[in-house]
């Protein structure tokens, strides 16, 4: 990974900071963004697509998963460009769309029905992954041999095995996250659909509980199939007590309060750690626990508020805890593979610490700074802002919003004829002509986020530059809820 010096990235950020005092974007930008957002999950879905269904060059597909082994596992996203089901990072999806409907819902205007229907999809096919007690089907499809083909996945002939978790071979990590996922779902239907949503918080706590008492990593378990796409680098630990405090936010139940006190120190709740992401959890859960210190003074969860303030200082420029690297143009840098994950989930965590600090009148302490909601609010935007094309290229890096957009992304669907154009079948081989192609994806996946530009702000609209041009559905997840907090912020409020 290209490094850039701490010195000339501080001073490069710094003057970004003091230049940028106004958005590139206005509300009903953001709102465009917001609606794009939510309409890319539908270009993901497996399965049987409703008659509700927008992004109509998709078809049917799966509709077989899981019969050989005797489960129903039809449904689900596909995770990236890809035609597999990999349970990790699909139960952290939901666990992101059902958070950004939780915190942000109210700013969504008539786009909180969409947002909960791509919350739903996802929670549908958790149920059905979870619905045998002592095991949990965590992914369908052979991933090696899926990345050998090119094919629609309404074409697809690669193996559709089935891969469980079970208490014989444990997998506390994608367990705990799908119980996350489950309970955050219950809290988006708590009203509008009362006995699916205890369907669903019933169904959390059985996940957590095999979680816990059977603890063992998955990629321990399934280590051919799930490493190195989605390993659970970070371990379990954090997901236990991410799992935990969203059951205690969906249920109330004290007894979650009281787990979260008792094994916090041993799941990692005392560690800092500066990314969030379908692996490490550990900043979500610091950012969720402090909302209970923040509105209920939940005395020991001020131990959460500092490690919060921790994490978001990381990212303030002059802060005595600065540490991030930011490109010159201003984004947010961790990794070469897929950034704008980091950039999206940082995003979200931004804005709804800023929400727990404005509601409470509170602030954040970094060293001598003292640094509000108004600040962490602006350091969000100018994130959103560069996804959407406020950077250097001057190109937005979700797919159909603006005037310049990538347009030869990583992903089957999007860059091979449509089933509706072309009925006839597209071999395993057959699809690379389309990968190798110099053309334009000839199906618009309207709203995917892809991976982004590089520690330069340099990207190349390349098919085969899976790092840069590959979207991912927990790219997306987080930024529904960014692009619906900007689409009803008054800067002056």
């Amino acid at each position: 990974m290209a490094k850039i010096s701490s010195l000339t990235t501080l001073f490069l950020i710094t003057i970004c900071y003091i230049s940028v005092t106004t958005s590139a974007f206005a509300p009903r930008d953001y709102y465009d963004a917001l609606q794009k957002s939510i309409l890319f999950f539908e270009g993901q879905r497996s399965g049987l697509l409703p008659r509700s269904q927008r992004l109509n060059w998709r078809g049917d597909s799966g509709l077989s998963d899981g019969a050989s082994y005797h489960v129903d596992l039809v449904g689900g996203y596909y995770d990236a460009g890809d035609n597999v089901k990999f349970g990790l990072p699909m139960a952290f999806t939901t666990t992101m769309l059902a958070w950004s409907v939780i915190e942000f819902g109210s700013s969504m205007h008539d786009q909180v029905s969409n947002a909960k229907a791509a919350v739903r999809w996802g929670a549908d096919y958790l149920l059905k992954a979870a619905a045998t007690p002592g095991t949990l089907y965590v992914q369908v499809g052979e991933p090696n041999l899926d990345h050998q083909c090119w094919e629609r996945p309404e074409d697809m002939d690669t193996p559709r095995n089935v891969y469980k978790v079970s208490t014989q071979n444990p997998g506390s990590d994608v367990a705990a996250e799908t119980a996350a996922a489950l309970a955050a779902a219950s809290i988006v239907f708590k009203d509008s659909d009362p006995s699916y949503s205890s369907k669903l918080l019933h169904t959390a706590i059985q996940v957590f509980d095999f979680a816990d008492k059977h603890r063992g990593s998955y990629s321990d378990s399934l280590n051919s199939v799930v490493c190195p796409f989605y390993c659970s680098y970070s371990g379990y630990q954090d997901e236990l007590l991410w799992g935990a405090a969203w059951i205690h936010k969906a249920s109330g139940d004290s007894s979650y309060l009281s787990y979260i006190q008792s094994n916090g120190h041993i799941l990692g709740a005392e560690e800092d750690d500066f990314s969030f992401s379908w692996d490490d959890k550990k900043a979500g859960t610091k950012v969720l626990l402090a909302k209970d210190f923040l509105q209920d003074r939940v005395a020991d969860f001020q131990v959460y508020k500092a490690h919060a303030d921790n994490f978001i200082c990381s990212f303030i420029p002059g802060a005595n805890d600065y540490q991030a690297q930011y490109t010159p143009g201003g984004l947010l840098f961790k990794q070469s593979d897929s950034n704008l994950q980091y950039v999206t989930t940082t995003s979200f965590l931004l804005l709804a610490y800023a929400k727990y600090l404005g509601k409470n009148g509170d602030i954040t302490s970094c060293g001598s700074s003292i640094i509000t909601s108004k600040k962490l609010i602006s350091v969000a935007r100018q994130q959103v802002d560069y996804i959407l094309g406020d950077n250097p290229a001057k190109m937005s890096y979700m797919v159909g919003f603006g005037n310049k957009y990538p347009q030869r992304i990583h992903h089957r669907g999007s860059s091979l004829p449509s089933v509706h154009t072309h009925p006839s079948r597209i071999g395993c081989n057959d699809g690379f002509q389309y990968l190798n192609s110099g053309s334009p994806n000839p199906n618009v996946l309207v709203g995917a986020i892809i991976g982004g530009p590089d520690s330069g702000d340099k990207f190349s609209d390349d098919r085969n530059n899976y790092r840069q041009s590959e979207p991912a559905t927990y790219i997306n997840a987080p930024f529904v809820g960014a692009a619906a907090f900007f689409s009803a912020y008054n800067e002056r409020s």
